[in-house]
């Protein structure tokens, strides 16, 4: 699904110089795309195109927040993001880079849409765990999950061993082991 906000940049017409585009992505952005983790927010990106003969030099800043689930509580949680972030655009009719910084497009390209680009970057500054800080989980989800590992123990099918016994499936890995 196409991003609701206009992230096209129409270069054809611009000469040498530098140009500056401004983008608020809200809820109505992130909705265009599949990603549980990152299905709501407010990001400010601050774009600045540097037009060259032949490139197009992209500086992206941004700073905001998204709205994602607490890995520990299933709570809803704010998550502040910031960074900056270079795009390189070549134009050439045969050339590919395996750079993810560097794009090449046709000669006859006039325009590019930047919301892959920024959409990648917000949500590549995502942690990788998203958990409340210390004191801010939800204490009735927590007191949940605690009654649920407390009974979910009494229900372990593995007997506990005595003193002196052995686990006869460790003992058959150790005869493998002395061979």
């Amino acid at each position: 699904m196409r991003p609701k906000v206009d992230t096209v940049v129409q270069f054809s017409g611009l000469s040498t110089g530098k140009y500056e585009y401004s983008y608020v992505l809200d809820n109505t952005f992130f909705e265009g795309y599949e990603n549980e983790d990152l299905r709501e927010g407010k990001v400010d990106f601050e774009v600045t195109l540097e037009r060259h003969e032949r490139m197009l030099m992209f500086t992206f800043l941004f700073k905001g927040e998204v709205k994602t689930t607490c890995d520990r509580c299933l709570g809803e949680m704010s998550v502040p993001l910031e960074g900056e972030e270079h795009l390189c655009v070549k134009f050439s009719d045969t050339e590919t880079s395996d750079d993810e910084n560097v794009v090449y497009l046709p000669e006859s390209a006039y325009q590019i849409d930047l919301a892959q680009w920024m959409y990648e970057y917000v949500a590549v500054r995502m942690p990788i765990q998203h958990v409340h800080p210390e004191g801010e989980c939800d204490p009735e989800m927590l007191q949940f999950l605690t009654d649920e590992a407390t009974e979910r123990e009494g229900e372990d099918d593995v007997r506990e061993l005595g003193e002196g016994e052995s686990d006869p499936r460790w003992d058959a890995l150790k005869q493998l082991l002395d061979k």
